[in-house]
């Protein structure tokens, strides 16, 4: 039980030690521009103090940071040469080790802007549904 827990523990850090790879290859010439696309939608999600399922939603809560995320960064992983990742995990070896965070306002802007939506689409739903 107690080295389970220990691989998952190394298995989160490497994530997270992915998630600001990705983010430092992002900005890197040589990956193609439609690796970056799907880079900048997945660590922007992946970063986002905001998801789009909320975590106090049972089960449902919880499977964008379990499987999405990790499918995600797997996926866009995939996408990038292995020497230009192997350079960019090392530079988010020396961000992580400093304490230097990426921020993306913009992405959490927009999360913002789709629950507002979203609520405004749902009391718009309610207020039809009385007064018909």
């Amino acid at each position: 039980m107690n080295n389970t827990i220990k691989k998952l523990k190394e298995k989160a850090k490497q994530l997270k030690s992915d998630t600001y790879a990705l983010f430092l290859a992002y900005k890197d010439k040589r990956v193609k521009w439609y690796a970056k696309i799907f880079i900048i939608i997945v660590i922007s999600y992946a970063l986002s103090p905001i998801d789009l399922i909320p975590d106090f939603i049972p089960i449902l809560g919880l499977l964008d940071d379990i499987i999405l995320v990790p499918l995600g960064i797997y996926f866009a992983l995939k996408m990038i040469p292995q020497d230009i990742m192997e350079e960019c995990r090392e530079k988010a070896r020396i961000y992580l080790e400093n304490n230097k965070k990426p921020k993306n306002w913009i992405v959490g802007i927009i999360i913002i802007l789709i629950w507002i939506l979203f609520l405004f689409i749902g009391i718009k739903f309610i207020i039809n549904l009385i007064l018909n």
